[in-house]
């Protein structure tokens, strides 16, 4: 991974039920240096959190860009900028995924095992990757992100409705206690 400024900024995490999550990301016209200090911000702020894989999506930008790192080194950045699935395996397998933008939330989601994803990296250069695993149900949840979907509409209606009321609490109690740090320091 090329280096870069080390002021780079951790980005703020959208957190479900955000609409903005639910927005399409619109393709890359152009990995320029802003696409690669998206990506250095990305990066800092899925390592930071700390999680496996990150959609621009997720930090309120709407281009299709994803980090992805599952080494436990965590020193192998990936990059997919515009990926397009090529191919996907007929057999399924079951993997607990959680979500840095749905936290504390873990859950069984059922997607193709084997996936061929074609995509650009940092120099704007094409490729394709084979994956299977953790590596293809990361790429295939981040994907999700860039069109607008979180992974817990892979779940029951029920399921959903609890994590929204849960995440919806969550909500209300940080804001809660952010005013009343407020109050205090006006104090």
């Amino acid at each position: 991974m090329p280096h870069y400024n080390q002021a780079m900024a951790k980005l703020a995490i959208l957190r479900y039920p955000d609409p903005r999550l639910h927005r399409r990301a619109k393709p890359v016209a152009q990995v320029d240096e802003r696409i690669r200090q998206l990506v250095a911000d990305m990066a800092q702020t899925m390592y930071e959190a700390p999680g496996i894989g990150l959609a621009a999506t997720q930090v309120d930008v709407h281009e299709q860009v994803i980090v992805v790192d599952i080494s436990d080194s965590r020193d192998q950045l990936m990059v997919f900028i515009n990926p397009v699935l090529m191919s996907q395996s007929e057999t399924l397998s079951d993997y607990e995924e959680g979500c840095l933008s749905v936290p504390g939330i873990y859950d069984d989601v059922r997607r193709p095992a084997v996936i061929e994803v074609s995509a650009l990296n940092l120099a704007g250069e094409s490729f394709s990757l084979r994956a299977e695993g953790l590596l293809a149900v990361c790429i295939q949840h981040e994907m999700d992100h860039l069109q607008g979907k979180v992974f817990v509409q892979h779940l029951s209606r029920l399921k959903q409705s609890r994590i929204r009321a849960r995440m919806l609490k969550q909500e209300k109690e940080r804001d809660q206690d952010h005013s009343g740090e407020q109050t205090s320091l006006a104090l």
